[in-house]
């Protein structure tokens, strides 16, 4: 009699039928799901993660959890039951450039091989779809997809519209991948130059207000002349020129500045991070 209980024990309860879990666990029995591992291969579990795992792999994203957030919500919205006919209608402008700007976000530009794969997965995003249109992405969405990710940085708004002057293509264009690409790593590479000199100030101005100015246009002089001794074949050499700023080469244009006998006068954050990022915007390649 103990045995037959035991062996009672171990078998698979049934659940409640009120409990509302009855029926899918019929259903499961009826499709001969003995196993879990049964399971995840016939619901496709098993190959979703994979491809996901692979999609990380793939970009390299500086947060692989937020990323495979946003994969699974966009795998969910884009599902065939998400909007019935209309999920099988190609996406919009703003849903294109919001994905497009997804991608190129991924990875940092440091990461050279994830950087160009994505860059190569926004560009297909941003190309024209349909019939009577050519793929390719055009001048309209290539400089809209720019002016959103000069919006996410510190870099002044005067700035960021010379830069977009320089490298933004007329509406009508078609805007080649190698073009695309030297423009959104331009601007990606400005706002990462205009954090450096914010931080840069930060020094300079010791954490006690304004800094003074003589420090200050000391500091930008060597900064050009460290960014015009460079070869800007690749906006990243930007950030490379900023390495010849050694503590060096600061110490000594700072200790010329104060030995100078001039009244003190200061230079806020606003009008150093101006004047650098300036600078930069000076020494980009406009695209032809």
């Amino acid at each position: 009699m103990a045995a037959y209980e035991k062996r009672r024990a171990a078998a698979a309860p049934v659940p409640a039928a009120g409990s509302g879990l009855a029926e899918p666990a019929r259903a499961a029995a009826a499709r001969g799901l003995g196993t879990e591992a049964e399971f995840l291969l016939q619901a496709g579990v098993t190959a979703m993660v994979r491809e996901a795992l692979l999609k990380v792999l793939e970009a390299r994203p500086e947060e692989p959890v937020s990323f495979l957030a946003d994969y699974f919500e966009k795998l969910v919205l884009s599902g065939p039951g998400a909007g019935g006919e209309a999920a099988a209608e190609p996406p919009g402008p703003s849903q294109r450039l919001a994905r497009a700007l997804w991608y190129v976000r991924l990875a940092h530009h440091s990461h050279r091989t994830a950087f160009s794969n994505n860059m190569g997965m926004a560009y297909e995003c941003l190309s024209a779809s349909g019939r009577r249109k050519r793929p390719g992405v055009d001048g309209r969405l290539y400089s809209e997809l720019l002016r959103r990710i000069c919006r996410t940085g510190a870099a002044p708004e005067d700035v960021v519209a010379a830069l977009l002057r320089k490298i933004q293509c007329r509406d009508h264009e078609a805007v080649p991948f190698d073009v695309f690409r030297y423009g959104v790593l331009t601007c990606f590479v400005l706002l990462e130059f205009a954090a450096k000199a914010g931080t840069l100030y930060d020094v300079l101005d010791g954490g006690s207000g304004p800094a003074d100015k003589r420090v200050c246009q000391a500091v930008l002089h060597t900064l050009e002349d460290a960014l015009g001794a460079s070869d800007f074949s690749v906006p990243i050499r930007y950030l490379e020129a900023g390495s010849k700023l050694g503590p060096d080469c600061l110490a000594l244009a700072m200790d010329r500045a104060l030995q100078e006998r001039k009244l003190s006068v200061s230079m806020s954050r606003e009008e150093f991070l101006k004047k650098a990022t300036a600078l930069f915007v000076a020494k980009v390649k406009p695209i032809d």
